[in-house]
């Protein structure tokens, strides 16, 4: 069973930094498998925000969290990892993780390899 436990989300004031954590189980070959931090709002899409692929570390960010957010992977522990910083109020959702069939770093497209999100982890933004 396919699980993906974000955490780390909370309430910060603009300009505030985050780091959340993405824990992966259930599948095998986590290291083979590019992945992916999506956020939602209430009535939107779930988007796309930050990607790395595999062993070679490849990013891939959507241009409002560019030079702002970081992605990174530790293959070892099965973590996945998004460190945000100069937040914005609409940085706030709730943030989800997942891993990545397919994904183009250039236009932030991308398949989700499972059809399992988890909870995910709020993160608001506000004065």
């Amino acid at each position: 069973q396919v699980q993906l436990v974000a955490s780390g989300g909370g309430s910060v004031h603009p300009g505030g930094s985050l780091r959340l954590s993405c824990a992966a189980s259930g599948f095998t070959y986590f290291s083979r498998y590019s992945m992916g931090w999506y956020r939602q709002v209430p009535g939107k899409e779930r988007e796309l925000v930050a990607a790395i692929l595999t062993s070679d570390g490849v990013t891939g960010y959507e241009d409002s969290v560019k030079g702002r957010f970081s992605i990174s992977r530790d293959n070892t522990k099965k973590i996945v990892y998004l460190q945000m910083s100069s937040l914005r109020p609409e940085d706030t959702a709730v943030y989800y993780c997942n891993a990545l069939s397919w994904i183009n770093v250039e236009t932030m497209q991308a398949r989700i390899a499972f059809d399992s999100w988890g909870q995910g982890t709020q993160v608001t933004v506000a004065s």
